[in-house]
């Protein structure tokens, strides 16, 4: 399953780049707008800070970069249970077409992706953190991984950094950063060559977002399932501690063993790979109303099964209402997939079920 001869995703290039004045006055900031305009975006300057002319179409957002200054509120990370102790963002949206898109209903406004210039003020928010937090600083089972930084819940970090450059640098910060501290962050994406020599230190965790054949048919735009377990790889010899996220995990025919073949092919790809440090995070599929209607509207006439005939309603932590597996297909699933976890990958750490 590793080796493919299908051609690789062509990276993301947005049709025009909307940047701020803001925005230029940081050098990370310009440094985004050259080298989108290298690849050929149009770049349109904002007369003032805030953004004008956002496209209201999906297809048109999709292809929108915005280059902004992330605002004090913004740029303040926070708690992100069961993953880590804290998120903080280098980026918002996400130029792949997944049709159960996560971000559906969690971003306001039309889906184009805007990317933070002032990454030093960002970064700089995260020492006060250190030793702080509720969920590895604070966890006997995953303290050795110190005080935990997520940089991917709004976006995939890695789809958009040739334009970015932001996680490079992150990457950097982390290594020289001498405290028990650990980035992470999951990406469907492949073009994993410009970190492969970067000073890690071991400090960051790459998790590749994996899914079994029949659920991957719902994720356009992404590299297909062998090119990230060919990236997987390739991060693990660099050096890289490393992670699957299997997500979002649907009961399609046949998913028994559709995810059993998954695991099968992670456990390929990282043979003879040296201490590859591997993580696991299995997530079931779920939706709320608000991300159902804006997902309908976004891909009318998706297959993906949302009918919440099939589900349960469940309350989350805000008070807000989601759809989830029924707890017999739930309890049912988890012990299959924990089962082929445990027999093709005895070597994982399962994080978290949920």
């Amino acid at each position: 399953m590793v080796d493919d001869a299908s051609p690789a995703a062509r990276p993301w290039t947005p049709d025009r780049v909307l940047v701020t004045p803001a925005a230029l006055g940081f050098a990370h900031g310009a440094a985004m707008v050259e080298r989108a305009a290298a690849l050929g975006a149009s770049v349109v300057r904002m007369s003032g800070d805030r953004l004008s002319g956002v496209p209201g179409s999906y297809r048109d957002a999709k292809r929108t970069l915005a280059v902004v200054v992330a605002s004090p509120s913004r740029r303040r990370p926070q708690p992100i249970p069961p993953s880590a102790d804290w998120r903080f963002d280098l980026a918002e949206g996400c130029p792949a077409h997944c049709q159960y898109c996560y971000l559906a209903g969690s971003l306001a406004g039309p889906p184009i992706v805007r990317a933070y210039a002032n990454l030093p003020e960002i970064l700089a928010e995260l020492p006060p953190l250190l030793g702080q937090g509720m969920i590895t600083s604070r966890s006997e089972a995953r303290r050795n991984e110190g005080t935990t930084f997520e940089c991917s819940c709004y976006t995939d970090p890695l789809a958009i950094e040739p334009i970015t450059g932001s996680l490079a640098e992150t990457i950097r910060v982390f290594g020289a950063w001498d405290a028990p501290v650990q980035l992470r962050f999951t990406t469907k994406f492949d073009a994993v060559a410009p970190l492969l020599g970067l000073p890690h230190r071991r400090r960051t965790r790459i998790r590749f977002s994996l899914n079994a054949d029949g659920a991957a048919r719902f994720e356009g735009g992404a590299p297909r399932m062998p090119r990230r377990l060919a990236a997987l790889r390739a991060v693990a010899m660099a050096g890289y501690p490393v992670g699957i996220t299997v997500a979002p995990i649907l009961p399609l025919p046949d998913w028994e063993q559709d995810y059993d073949r998954l695991l099968a092919a992670v456990a390929e790809a990282l043979d003879g790979v040296p201490d590859p440090d591997l993580s696991a995070e299995l997530i079931t599929h779920r939706f709320t109303d608000k991300s159902k209607a804006v997902l309908d509207g976004w891909y009318p006439g998706s297959k993906l099964p949302m009918d919440e005939a099939a589900r349960t309603r469940k309350l989350t932590r805000f008070g807000t209402g989601k759809w989830v597996l029924p707890r017999d297909e739930m309890a049912a699933m988890r012990g299959a997939l924990t089962g082929s976890l445990a027999r093709r990958l005895p070597g994982a750490r399962l994080l978290y079920w949920t």
